[in-house]
């Protein structure tokens, strides 16, 4: 398959895909910057950006590209924090933001360049914003350890990479896996055409070298042989995210394998990169507030693990996602924490959940408190009445008087 070229000079058009990605990335970089800004005694926050494949940041509709959504993103996350802090009487505190921006076109980049001016000088009159902006001209793949050396220089351990390329091909799982290993707060968003990384990881490609399970090589030609017939459909989705996630899991602790929502066709796909359990929190919650994200399995814990015969569905992250969501949490956390010994810390319980969970924070907490087998334990001892009062450092438990199902498990089931 070709990949696709925007012609930024004379107006590129927004696609409807690429148009979700920015309300992912735009939600989500905002709730991004408000977490890591929390503490009250935070006085400095630093942040190193890197648009792998950025383009010139205006489209023919008027609307922001990427680098411009970051430059922006930054500047009213800086204004809103500092007037909470304001308001609750804490420090101001500034943000410290180095971005690198990158496009194979040296073309591409002088108009980023124009586009990015006035974005520039609002920034410049607000004093609790600093940032500083390195200009690249080069594929991705061949500049990246240039912009690691520049990185590691910064001395940042905040890195987030945004990686939007057009096929699949021009950033290997090597790349990723040296991003996430390298900084100790490292962040991906990881656009790409499932098409092209099926053709790429195809066993007829004579350079493959890709090491692949027996039946994962018999689904992914099927999927390419009927490509017209089954793009559309579920099994598609289905298959191609079990596919995505069984190549790319090792390449992050927590690793998010979801397309980007298009029933007619479900092509592009955006998966989120991270080391910590909180990331993939605050991801999962960003995606219930847009339609802009899809994924066929089970919508409780351990999300890709399911029958397909007669298991699995299509989780849209919006209403009726979220109540299918609670019935299968329901059930699948008190059997978690039983299967765990009993007792678990939440800090353990969000570690090993959010690996595998499409589900929504707040589910999970609802569903802790409803469920009758468990109970929250606080530190002193005390029990939690309160799904959000629930705190990392407590220990969720099985209730001393367990329902049959739990003394006694049908290891058929």
């Amino acid at each position: 398959m070709v990949s696709r070229t925007y012609d930024w000079e004379h107006g590129a058009k927004l696609e409807d895909h690429t148009r979700k990605k920015h309300e992912i990335l735009k939600r989500y970089f905002r709730e991004y910057l408000l977490t890591r800004c929390k503490m009250p005694q935070q006085e400095k926050f630093r942040i190193a950006i890197v648009d792998g494949f950025c383009g010139a940041g205006l489209y023919e509709c008027g609307s922001p590209g990427s680098p411009l959504l970051f430059v922006d993103g930054l500047l009213r996350a800086a204004i809103e924090i500092n007037i909470d802090r304001h308001k609750q009487g804490m420090k101001p505190i500034v943000i410290e933001g180095l971005l690198i921006f990158n496009d194979s076109e040296p073309s591409v980049i002088e108009l980023l360049k124009k586009n990015l001016v006035s974005y520039l000088l609002e920034i410049e009159a607000f004093d609790h914003l600093q940032i500083e902006i390195n200009y690249y001209t080069d594929e991705f793949e061949s500049i990246y350890p240039q912009i690691k050396q520049r990185l590691l220089a910064a001395r940042c351990r905040n890195v987030f990479f945004n990686l939007d390329q057009c096929g699949y091909s021009k950033v290997t799982s090597s790349i990723l896996r040296d991003i996430i290993s390298s900084w100790n707060s490292a962040e991906i968003l990881f656009t790409f055409m499932i098409e092209s990384m099926l053709t790429f990881l195809s066993p007829n490609k004579s350079t493959n070298n890709v090491p692949l399970e027996p039946a994962m090589r018999g689904k992914i030609n099927s999927l390419l042989k009927d490509r017209d017939d089954l793009i559309g459909k579920k099994d598609w989705l289905a298959e191609a995210e079990q596919i995505a996630f069984a190549f790319l899991k090792d390449c992050a602790t927590y690793v998010s394998p979801f397309s980007i929502n298009n029933p007619s066709g479900w092509q592009y796909w955006l998966m989120h990169f991270a080391t910590s359990y909180r990331a993939r929190q605050v991801y999962n919650d960003v995606l219930h507030q847009c339609d802009a994200q899809a994924h066929f399995g089970r919508s409780g814990l351990n999300m890709l693990s399911y029958d397909p015969t007669h298991e699995g569905q299509l989780y849209l992250f919006n209403t009726d996602s979220r109540q299918a969501a609670k019935d299968a949490l329901f059930d699948d956390i008190p059997r978690f924490v039983a299967e765990s010994g009993d007792a678990i810390t939440m800090h353990d319980f969000y570690a090993a959940a959010y690996s595998e969970t499409p589900a929504h924070s707040e589910d999970i907490h609802e569903m802790i408190m409803e469920n009758t087998d468990i109970e929250v334990i606080t530190e002193s001892g005390g029990t939690r009445r309160k799904a959000n009062t629930i705190k990392p450092i407590d220990t969720l438990k099985m209730k001393d008087q367990k329902s049959f199902i739990f003394m006694f498990p049908n290891d058929q089931e």
